[in-house]
């Protein structure tokens, strides 16, 4: 039998520091369960020590998902490493994942600590970790820009300490293929007891080589664990992407000769989900998730597809799960049927009271558009603006009005805190005068960095997705909302991103 490749997601973690994609937990916890879907093998489900809504979703996912290993990251202190543990308690299959820096840059400029003081903390976290699962991955941060010498009595003595995996991070995304495989290579081959661990390999994509180089440390390198993220999901440029390690690895077997035990049909739904959920589209040319990544617009090519499809397909749309873009439901459709369609794709609701008033979006969207996609559903569900208990601003209604000649205005009526108020303003559109209008009352003083509209599906019926991108005070946040009205969808957005603004959720930026 073939060796495995074990897939290391981790769009829950390294994933959410892009900026803006932070999740709620009961998003986090809804895109877990459809990476169990998914079967990946380890699912890194956040930093439980950056902050109590991050603990509160490692505890979460870890006490739901039964089939992978859940992982939670922690620096190399002990108050970190006790505080994943706990939060990784109910999981069937805990990893601790700590990580310190080791290159003469990070040591020197960030944590201004001596290269034995580092291999010393690196040798006590592990030890300690060690003592609270007996499944620890170590990390050595920027490790690729690493003193070889150096790194290799780090990753000895954290091996002899117990770590179970060593992770070799391609932080800054430097590295290039055929000298990070023989990086890694070496490091396998200086280390008297590098067997007694698996070796991974994480890289960043600011070069546009984080695939490349991940392939490049399994295959020549040895690694066979790669992290990576749900359509390359990451800060700055991203991560690797999982997608694109999966089926690279299942196409060219006869190359790599490796098993994976992911479900492909299930990649285009994660991708789906990850993508509505964060506000991050998916560029229609990517590999294996874009929408046209199994178009063919040449006569030629066409031609060639029609009579044989492997002219010009090294894989199957259906194997990676886009057959499933399909009609689910429509106005007929009952109660029951949706609950299941939720069910399907991977959506729990918590009450009987949740599950109705999705049913009673969903018969509201069905009166407007005749058909639904399980993209719609997944917009539906999704979609914060939603007035909720817990938020502090809520869409109810808005008129706009706009002729050619004419300056646009818009009245919005929203919530605050569970009251109504009533916003109004001129723009130089439609969209522009309702955002003012809600603005012209919430004087949040965000700055707009980024407005994005993509259509759910492929007609003019379609639902419109706005993502809305609000920067203050340093914060960066994504707000999306979906309507078949742009200029409402544009509404919900709007209020989404202020109401993660006014939650204030603190973060500790961290990779390994």
């Amino acid at each position: 039998m073939a060796e495995k490749l074990i897939i290391f997601d981790t769009t829950l973690r390294d994933g959410e520091q892009s900026p803006g994609a932070s999740m709620t937990k009961d998003e986090k916890l809804r895109i877990a369960r459809q990476l169990e879907r998914l079967k990946v093998d380890v699912i890194e489900a956040g930093f439980a020590a950056s902050s109590n809504g991050d603990f509160e979703a490692v505890q979460a996912i870890a006490n739901a998902i039964k089939d992978s290993t859940i992982c939670s990251l922690s620096r190399a202190n002990d108050r970190d490493i006790s505080r994943a543990a706990e939060a990784l308690k109910g999981a069937n299959r805990a990893r601790i994942h700590t990580f310190i820096a080791t290159s003469p840059l990070h040591m020197e400029k960030k944590l201004r600590m001596t290269p034995e003081q580092v291999l010393e903390q690196a040798k006590l976290a592990v030890r300690f970790a060690r003592n609270q699962a007996a499944d620890v991955e170590f990390s050595p941060e920027d490790g690729y820009r690493s003193e070889i010498d150096f790194l290799c009595r780090v990753l000895e003595a954290v091996i002899k300490e117990g770590a179970t995996t060593l992770n070799i991070p391609d932080t800054v995304g430097y590295a290039v293929p055929e000298l990070y495989g023989n990086f890694i290579k070496t490091l396998r081959e200086k280390i008297p007891n590098s067997d007694k661990a698996i070796w991974s390999v994480h890289c960043h994509n600011d070069l546009g080589m984080a695939v490349a180089n991940s392939l490049a440390g399994v295959k020549i390198g040895g690694a066979r664990q790669v992290e990576c993220t749900i359509n390359g999901l990451g800060e700055r440029a991203g991560n690797c992407s999982l997608e694109e390690i999966v089926m690279a690895v299942k196409t060219r077997r006869d190359y790599f000769g490796l098993d994976v035990g992911v479900d492909t049909s299930q990649i285009v739904p994660a991708s789906r989900m990850v993508s509505q959920t964060t506000g991050f589209v998916v560029q229609p040319n990517k590999a294996v998730v874009g929408a046209n990544a199994f178009a063919h617009a040449s006569g030629i090519h066409q031609d060639g597809v029609l009579k044989a499809r492997d002219t010009y397909e090294i894989m199957r749309a259906e194997d990676v799960g886009w057959s499933a873009n399909k009609i689910v439901l429509g106005k007929l459709s009952g109660r029951n049927a949706f609950k299941q369609r939720l069910n399907d794709l991977g959506i729990e609701m918590d009450s009987e009271t949740e599950i109705n008033a999705a049913f009673a979006r969903f018969k509201e969207l069905a009166d407007r558009k005749s058909e639904i996609f399980d993209e719609d559903i997944l917009a539906l569900v999704s979609d914060e603006s939603v007035t909720s208990e817990k938020e502090q601003y809520g869409f109810v209604s808005l008129a706009q009005h706009s002729e050619t000649g004419e300056r646009p205005h818009a009245s919005v009526v929203f919530s605050v805190e569970g009251r109504e108020v009533h916003g109004q303003s001129d723009g130089n559109g439609p969209v522009d005068a309702s955002l003012k209008a809600i603005e012209s009352h919430v004087k949040s003083g965000a700055e707009m960095i980024l407005y994005s509209v993509n259509a759910i599906s492929g007609s003019t019926e379609s639902q419109g997705e706005v993502t809305v991108r609000l920067q203050h005070s340093g914060r960066v946040v994504n707000g999306v909302g979906a309507d078949p009205d742009i200029v409402v969808a544009s509404a919900k957005a709007y209020l989404s991103a202020l109401n993660k603004l006014h939650s204030k959720a603190d973060r500790v930026a961290a990779q390994g």
